[in-house]
């Protein structure tokens, strides 16, 4: 019997805004097929001199903008993120997850890795058992290999996604014969 294994992956190899471009292609291509996608996507706020290039994750499904970007930044605080603003988008989120296909969020990142921001939509979706497709920092692997042990690891390209959707999808098929 086919154990039915979680297909989760993680893009490596590329910066933010390349990975979330090719988020973006993911999802165009995917809806075009009829595949049920839910998840975030990271669009920066374009301002030059910050540390953090926090902006806003737009909602794949309903194209709600959740604004992750503190105008005002706390003191002592040198990067612009509002967990708050992540959390919310996690929590939008959620209620696509039943229905959908696959599920894709901008990044396991710091608030993540400190059991805020998208989690809940990570956790959900992999207790679902659906497909998730994500990037990770290296500097937060520790906590996302406490997540995810067995993520496959792609590399940065419509390819390589397309690669990994197709084993997910002939996995699934596979288990479903069982």
């Amino acid at each position: 019997m086919l154990e039915r294994k979680r297909h989760i992956a993680r893009i490596v190899g590329a910066d933010s805004a390349t990975v979330q471009r090719l988020f973006g292609e993911a999802v165009r291509r995917w809806r075009a097929t009829d595949v049920r996608v839910a998840g975030v996507i990271e669009e920066t706020h374009g301002l030059t001199g910050r540390t953090c290039n926090a902006g806003v994750l737009r909602d794949v499904l309903t194209g709600e903008r959740h604004s992750i970007f503190l105008e005002i930044l706390p003191p002592g605080k040198i990067c612009h993120v509002d967990a708050s603003g992540a959390e919310q988008a996690g929590r939008s989120v959620l209620a696509g997850i039943a229905d959908s296909d696959v599920v894709v969020l901008s990044k396991f990142g710091k608030l993540e890795a400190g059991g805020r921001g998208l989690i809940g939509a990570f956790e959900a979706a992999a207790a679902a058992g659906k497909p998730i497709l994500t990037t990770v920092a290296e500097k937060h692997l520790e906590a996302w290999d406490t997540f995810a042990p067995e993520a496959e690891i792609i590399a940065p390209s419509v390819a390589a996604i397309e690669r990994w959707w197709s084993a997910s999808v002939e996995t699934d098929r596979a288990c479903r014969k069982e």
